[in-house]
């Protein structure tokens, strides 16, 4: 008997939009939805993301912490597939640097990417969920929503503002039927630390040992999550942020 059927089309006939969906989660959480039924609006501000081109993924090249960005991903949902149901928002980037040595441009760079990217890109998603009553948000933050490390001050405090952001925006649009959540997501075998290490990817799996389940974890598990709370079986889920870390966020060490 299999048991995998109840999830196969579940999101048959909605529409989802993904930031950063050229690697990693978001790449991971893009093929996930269209397994399951979804037509997807695949964002990245790198070229790599138009390899996903196809009858169910419309890829876009743009930079999240621009507000046409916005804009530019809403319509092509609009126009491309006539409506909007779901939107991830997960774009990323990581500075590791003290605050000492920290430009004014470096942090705003960080703040940007990871926290303004999502304000732009909820606020033009909710001008056309709400006049639908319906639809779910769903934020990629992590550990760091709560926990910090020495040099990554930026990141950080880029992914606290996101944990806030989604608690208050989920208090506005509860309302309006749409539902506002986060993934806290752990180490994660991804691009992500590419750009302050030689071998990110080797880093982060290494670094994810240190948690309690003593690994980190793939990008399709934390898409598993993401898919999750923007379903029907997180209805009662509001203003949350969903911890997947492999039990970071709870050990002292």
């Amino acid at each position: 008997m299999t048991h995998n059927t109840h999830t196969n089309n579940e999101f048959d006939g909605k529409v989802a939009i993904v930031t950063g969906a050229g690697s990693g989660i978001g790449l991971a959480t893009a093929r996930l939805l269209q397994e399951r039924g979804a037509s997807v609006v695949a964002v990245d501000r790198n070229e790599e993301v138009m390899a996903l081109e196809g009858p169910d993924i419309a890829p876009l090249v743009a930079d999240v912490a621009r507000e046409d960005s916005a804009a530019r991903t809403v319509a092509l949902a609009i126009d491309g597939f006539g409506r909007l149901d779901i939107l991830v928002n997960n774009a990323a980037i990581l500075l590791n640097k003290a605050v000492v040595d920290m430009s004014l441009e470096e942090w705003n760079g960080v703040l940007a990417a990871n926290t303004t990217g999502a304000f732009l890109f909820s606020r033009e998603a909710l001008r056309k969920m709400i006049p639908a009553a319906s639809g779910a948000i769903v934020n990629v933050g992590s550990y760091a929503c709560y926990q910090a490390f020495p040099t990554l001050a930026a990141y950080a405090s880029s992914k606290g503002a996101l944990a806030q952001l989604t608690r208050a925006s989920a208090l506005e649009a509860i309302e309006h039927g749409i539902r506002i959540n986060a993934v806290g997501a752990g180490d994660v075998v991804t691009n992500l630390a590419n750009d302050i290490k030689a071998d990110g990817r080797k880093f982060l799996a290494e670094h994810g040992m240190g948690a309690p389940i003593g690994r980190a974890a793939e990008p399709r598990e934390i898409a598993e999550i993401i898919a999750f709370l923007a379903s029907d079986k997180a209805s009662f889920i509001v203003g949350a942020v969903v911890m997947a870390d492999g039990g970071m966020s709870v050990a002292i060490k």
